[in-house]
């Protein structure tokens, strides 16, 4: 990539960058760093998986009822970054976030293991729980209460939330730490995007 003369479009950058990293990562080049801001204004972090990207956003799915999804309902604005230590890229990623329609997560929701469905039902994301025997006694639940039936419905409380962003900055390393750092912003969804080269 020449940062001095961008791609247009950082979504077809992004695509480009995650397919290098899908070749180059021995396990989930789809891994990101979720930032979240609680009502305190304490930020959160944590890794999620990236499970749908497009020129509408960025999508990873979640327990509303988990310690994220009730932060992203208070306050729903986030930060993502990926990391590519093979390739020494970066990409971070800020935008409002709303939640998927219904249609998109039913579809996701199909598409996963049997036993992850049974889990998404088995767990209380983020709750107080007494022993792993709690948890193993709730899944065997999930599977009694599913046992014979090819259909597990999704939770209504699980599922995808989409950040739509303003800002991407693209990172590359460079010798003696002069990397490269490019930015697109817009003040809106709606606008075009403006790009901007940093220094490192």
């Amino acid at each position: 990539m020449n940062f001095d003369t961008p791609h247009e479009d950082p979504f077809g950058l992004f695509d480009i960058w995650i397919a290098d990293a899908t070749g180059a990562e021995v396990n989930d080049p789809n891994a990101m760093a979720l930032a979240t801001t609680d009502a305190d204004g304490h930020p959160n972090v944590r890794m999620v998986l990236l499970k749908g990207h497009d020129e509408r956003g960025f999508v990873f799915y979640t327990n509303f009822e988990s310690r994220k999804g009730t932060e992203l309902s208070a306050m729903p604005r986030a930060a993502l970054c990926f990391h590519w230590k093979s390739l020494q890229r970066q990409v971070r990623i800020q935008g409002p976030v709303s939640i998927v329609a219904d249609d998109e997560a039913d579809a996701y929701f199909a598409s996963r293991s049997r036993e992850s469905r049974l889990g998404a039902w088995a767990s209380q994301q983020s709750r107080p729980l007494a022993d792993r025997a709690e948890l193993d006694a709730s899944y065997a639940n999930m599977i009694a209460r599913y046992e014979g039936e090819a259909d597990i419905p999704r939770p209504p409380h699980w599922s995808g939330q989409r950040i739509t962003p303003l800002r991407i900055e693209f990172w590359q390393d460079g010798a003696h730490r002069l990397h490269d750092r490019l930015i697109y912003a817009r003040p809106t969804a709606e606008d075009d995007w403006q790009t901007e080269r940093l220094y490192p």
